[in-house]
């Protein structure tokens, strides 16, 4: 067994790798292009929609008040009528790109953080570089990736985002058991 503790050079490190990565995928590449669509006039939706103030949350359309709701004549008409949809709102957005990467990285060293703790329990000082590599790699993908098919399988997201997005993952798990087997004590 290894202490989490003696593992904190990797654990920063391959966070420091994720968030390099990831931010080179986002900005200098166009994988993620398409992930979002754009509404047709979107100009008129929006004009649309500011009158009502949403408050800023997650809402579904149409939303029934209790699973009995859902077998009411009155509601199954409204889904066949759709439109059917989910989103998010936010308040008018003062994007801030400095928080959001913190919270992004702070993300990367919480992963990295039970990549090594399961690694650490997993295998003693000394262990080889592809076992590390395999573990750490393994756990850091799960946590990356495999939450984004939910989004698919429940929100309707297109396949095509979470798919990418699970790539993503692949490759900072990679990256992420890559360092800890680099790293690993001997």
């Amino acid at each position: 067994m290894v202490p989490v503790l003696s593992l904190l050079i990797p654990i920063a490190l391959s966070a420091v790798f994720v968030f390099i990565a990831s931010s080179i995928i986002h900005m200098a590449t166009p994988w993620h292009k398409h992930d979002l669509m754009k509404l047709p006039n979107e100009d008129g939706i929006m004009n649309a929609l500011r009158p009502f103030n949403i408050p800023p949350g997650n809402y579904g359309m149409p939303k029934p008040d209790s699973m009995k709701d859902m077998q009411t004549p009155e509601f199954q008409a409204k889904l066949k009528a759709g439109p059917v949809g989910f989103m998010t709102i936010r308040a008018g957005w003062n994007f801030n790109m400095g928080g959001t990467l913190f919270q992004w990285f702070l993300y990367s060293l919480v992963v990295s953080l039970f990549a090594g703790y399961i690694a650490g329990v997993a295998f003693p000082a000394g262990t080889e570089y592809l076992r590390i590599m395999q573990v750490a790699g393994c756990v850091a993908f799960t946590g990356y990736g495999l939450a984004q098919a939910h989004e698919s399988i429940w929100w309707g997201r297109r396949w095509s985002w979470t798919i990418r997005n699970m790539v993503d993952s692949l490759l900072y798990g990679l990256l992420t058991g890559g360092t800890f087997g680099w790293l690993w004590p001997k």
